[in-house]
């Protein structure tokens, strides 16, 4: 890397790979994919033309490489095969939601007699628990399969056993070091699983765990019925709920992963399923994208869980009646919005909390409110990790206990940290892994829970501060920022977590004029470049920081500045063209 800015108007210093045989201060656009692939480390060409076409055919192991998986292909075989009811028990967020869907759909796709069961994050908490397993029971139910959960549960685990239930745990959270006692356990994550596949989303297990059934069923003399059933159904037309999970639950996307949400994507492109349609046309999207998925889709069908129960978003998956699905739609489109009312009034309170922390010169984040609502600690967490760049706890304390979500920054392994704490004995529950994890205490171990996360976070970063330089994928001049380069990027997509949209550093932008937009929070205005063109610009949240004083001061307008941010296609008024997202500034 090279560094091409030592302060920034945030006070950032920013860097740039250099790239082999590039010349330093080289502003040209030619090869820029290659050089943002060798920057990420990916340097093999045959590796570059399998990222740039990401295929699930290319990507995809035998599922026999996750441990236990041909136990729980045979046990799940077995009970469709004697028509024994079987429980679907998931988790309530999206990839909960989506993990379930794929195997309720799938196995009644079978002939299966399936039920499922979403705990509230209110009334049961996240996992398995004793009143669900006991409905389950009562209800004839021979196989209990655990999707994006149950790990943790070794007692209900144990409790399912001994009510004579079979139990195959599909999950991708880290485990404890003694596992449940469950007759299969599906997790890339296990001490003792060699796959290779531990960035998968809970949905991605499920997806893999499907797939080795029905390779399973189809080795089996079975009816015509059934084969018929194998026949017709394509398990490639669940991707696009394998790819909405996969994003919803920030994974990176590398690997099968990136080639579960290319393919997915386009599934949902093709609208085939009527609850995702209906949502979508409710929240007025019209392409499936990333950002549809992550920003639109994902906060509708996680706002039932984070309010009362997930059951109305998996019941939109499942259905096939649109005035069902309209309906479940609306109410989910609504509920997002009381979340986000919700959301707004507990970040001020904890917005102040942090500052506070911070003043004291901490390493981490731990902000707790009196009967805060559950169900948005884990997005203020991420506002605050975000804002402040440290790992950050928020939590509600209510009749004696607490609750929280976590998430972290990269370099601190937050799951580590909670499965410590479980263990030291100073929460009573927990689990995730390294960007997020969430928690439950009693009370009057507040205090210690603060002292345990800020030394546990303080031993990773073994003296180093956290890196507040920002490493662009490229520095070109401004004229080369055009709709042909947003083209020439959008090859890298899928976007997200382990393959983010490219930073860039525009050189040679001539500041024309900005000013606010969207309630005086957001800028806009344009730059001119070198070849003579005007290059739009927005910036969000930038009002009131140094960035935004100083693009709005009228005695700064022909000023030359460096920009970075991102570079997007926009469309108004059936004009499209090339914008910039400006998240910096420097002279």
């Amino acid at each position: 890397m090279r560094k091409i800015v030592d302060r920034s108007m945030l006070g950032r210093a920013w860097a740039v790979a250099a790239y082999p045989g590039q010349d330093v201060g080289d502003s040209r656009a030619d090869n820029l994919l290659q050089n943002i692939l060798i920057g990420r480390g990916i340097t093999n060409m045959a590796d570059m033309e399998k990222f740039l076409n990401p295929s699930v055919k290319e990507y995809m192991p035998d599922p026999s490489v996750l441990r236990d998986m041909d136990v729980a292909a045979a046990l799940i075989a077995d009970s469709v095969l004697n028509h024994e009811k079987i429980a679907i028990y998931g988790d309530y967020d999206v990839d909960g939601i989506t993990s379930t869907a794929i195997f309720v759909k799938y196995l009644r796709a079978l002939g299966a007699d399936v039920m499922w069961h979403l705990p509230t994050r209110e009334g049961e908490g996240y996992g398995l628990n004793t009143d669900a397993i006991d409905e389950i029971v009562s209800s004839g139910a021979k196989l209990l399969i655990t999707v994006d959960c149950g790990i943790s549960g070794r007692d209900e685990v144990a409790y399912a056993i001994n009510h004579g239930m079979r139990v195959v745990i599909t999950d991708h959270h880290s485990p404890d070091t003694e596992l449940p006692a469950a007759n299969a356990i599906v997790n890339p994550k296990r001490a003792d699983d060699t796959s290779g596949l531990s960035y998968l989303a809970g949905v991605g297990v499920a997806f893999l765990t499907l797939v080795a059934l029905r390779r399973e069923l189809k080795s089996r003399q079975t009816t015509p019925e059934m084969t018929a059933a194998l026949r017709d159904t394509n398990l490639m037309n669940y991707l696009d709920f394998v790819a909405l999970g996969t994003i919803c639950d920030t994974m990176p996307l590398i690997e099968l992963n990136r080639a579960f949400v290319a393919t997915g994507l386009k599934v949902m492109g093709l609208r085939n399923n009527l609850g995702l349609r209906t949502l979508m046309d409710v929240a007025k999207i019209k392409k499936a994208s990333v950002y549809a998925a992550g920003f639109v889709l994902g906060p509708r069908l996680n706002a039932a869980g984070r309010l009362d129960s997930a059951a109305p978003a998996l019941e939109l998956l499942l259905t096939d009646n649109p005035l069902i699905a309209n309906d479940l739609a609306q109410r989910l489109h609504e509920m997002n919005h009381e979340r986000i009312d919700i959301q707004n009034a507990i970040m001020l309170c904890a917005n102040d909390m942090a500052a506070s922390a911070c003043a004291d010169g901490h390493c981490s984040l731990f902000v707790c409110g009196d009967n805060w609502h559950g169900g948005v600690m884990g997005i203020i967490a991420g506002r605050l990790k975000d804002k402040y760049n440290m790992p950050s706890c928020v939590a509600t304390r209510s009749d004696g206990v607490i609750n929280g979500s976590g998430r972290s920054i990269p370099g601190i392994d937050l799951g580590k940290i909670i499965h410590d704490a479980l263990a030291a004995g100073i929460i009573s529950e927990g689990g995730g892994h390294a960007a997020a994890a969430g928690f439950s205490l009693p009370a009057q171990n507040e205090c210690a829970f603060c002292e345990f996360l800020e030394n546990a976070v303080r031993a990773q970063l073994d003296g180093v501060t956290p890196h507040t330089e920002i490493v662009a994928d490229a520095e070109l001049d401004a004229g080369a920022a055009t709709l042909k380069l947003v083209n020439k990027l959008s090859a890298l997509e899928p976007f997200g977590q382990g393959n983010p949209e490219p930073t860039l550093v525009l050189n040679g932008a001539t500041l024309r004029y900005a000013t606010t937009m969207g309630g005086g929070a957001h800028l806009r205005g344009s730059v001119a470049t070198s070849s003579g063109n005007q290059l739009a610009f927005v910036g969000f949240n930038l009002v009131g920081t140094p960035v935004g004083d100083f693009l709005l001061d009228d005695a700064n307008t022909n000023t030359t500045i460096k920009l970075l941010g991102k570079l997007k296609e926009n469309e108004y008024n059936g004009r499209v063209s090339a914008q910039f997202y400006i998240e910096d500034i420097a002279l």
